[in-house]
């Protein structure tokens, strides 16, 4: 962990749900899920979930905490999940959930592209089950602001995680 970056360190403490992706937990990104630019594909990662009891809704982020800004970076942010939802196709999100905004102002999945010298980054892959089917929050904060919103909601919270290293600085 870079510098003892834990982003979860600071979190409410609340019960684990186990989460899957198609990459191992704490492997190598795969490149489906790394920006063109690095030679992948840029969609978001197929993932599923145990359900959550009285879980109204999920919340899914993609964050990477070892960017070189004071904030890390924000990939993908996606709320109401319908609770009926326990998976998510590769490059799709469901029905009826909202699209937040992602550190570069859009709405779609932002690859993983680390700058060439910065060596490997962690991706968190995260899924929050919350209380509430809607997040009622204005379509324009930052996906910061939108985490700090929902933290009052979370239930239940799992992750997976893997690194990814700009391919011009690897051995």
């Amino acid at each position: 962990m870079k510098n003892g970056n834990d982003p979860y360190a600071q979190l409410d403490e609340v019960p684990m749900i186990r989460v899957t992706a198609e990459f191992q937990d704490g492997g190598e990104l795969p490149l489906a899920q790394v920006s063109k630019d690095q030679g992948g594909s840029e969609r978001s990662p197929k993932l599923a979930w145990e359900h959550v009891p009285n879980a109204k809704s999920y919340m899914v982020t993609v964050y990477d905490p070892d960017a070189p800004t004071m904030s890390g970076f924000w990939h993908w942010v996606v709320t109401d999940i319908p609770a009926s939802v326990q998976e998510l196709a590769e490059g799709e999100q469901p029905e009826g959930a909202t699209a937040r905004l992602n550190e570069a102002g859009g709405t779609d999945f932002i690859g993983a592209a680390p700058p060439a010298g910065h060596g490997p980054h962690r991706y968190f892959v995260t899924v929050q089950a919350l209380d509430v089917e809607r997040l009622e929050v204005p379509a324009d904060l930052t996906p910061a602001r939108v985490h700090f919103m929902a933290r009052e909601h979370v239930i239940a919270r799992g992750h997976v995680h893997a690194t990814w290293a700009n391919p011009d600085q690897r051995a």
